[in-house]
């Protein structure tokens, strides 16, 4: 554990470094909580995903090999890596976060999400697709990204 005075002094050196004032928050919450903020001390990585990479390490998590993804897709996979899932499934750049939450949702209640893990779905098409798996529908008649989830709903 560092002392206050080390902590101080190498937020300093962060400082002359180019890291801005969020930045260097997120390095001295790290520096308090006693982590390897080696893993995100990095100019190019914005504050809000030093953030998830932070709440991750917190929880003996590092998710710092997906920082090329944004700060609420980290949100995503950090919750997913949390809760032990496949993040794989959804980790991919041609998902948005929205999606990913609803492949992760479905992770969770133990669905086969592949009917509804495609980017050509939008969120809400997946959360009705996700519903229908719920509840024991046969999704192959809706489960097609020409409806939209008004129509899927409607079918459902």
């Amino acid at each position: 554990m560092l002392s206050k005075e080390e902590i101080v002094k190498k937020l300093e050196e962060y400082k002359s470094e180019g890291f801005n004032n969020k930045q260097l928050e997120q390095l001295k919450i790290g520096l308090n909580h006693n982590l390897d903020i080696s893993v995100y001390a990095n100019k190019k990585i914005n504050s809000r995903k030093m953030e998830q990479i932070r709440y991750g390490l917190e929880k003996g998590i590092d998710i710092s090999k997906y920082s090329n993804f944004s700060a609420d897709k980290l949100f995503e996979i950090r919750l997913g890596l949390l809760e032990e899932l496949d993040v794989s499934t959804y980790a991919k750049p041609e998902f948005n976060e929205n999606q990913m939450e609803q492949i992760r949702f479905g992770l969770e209640d133990k669905l086969d999400v592949s009917a509804y893990a495609n980017p050509e779905f939008n969120s809400s098409q997946m959360r009705e697709i996700r519903a229908g798996l719920m509840d024991g529908f046969d999704i192959k008649v809706y489960a097609n990204p020409k409806f939209n989830a008004d129509q899927i709903q409607e079918i459902r």
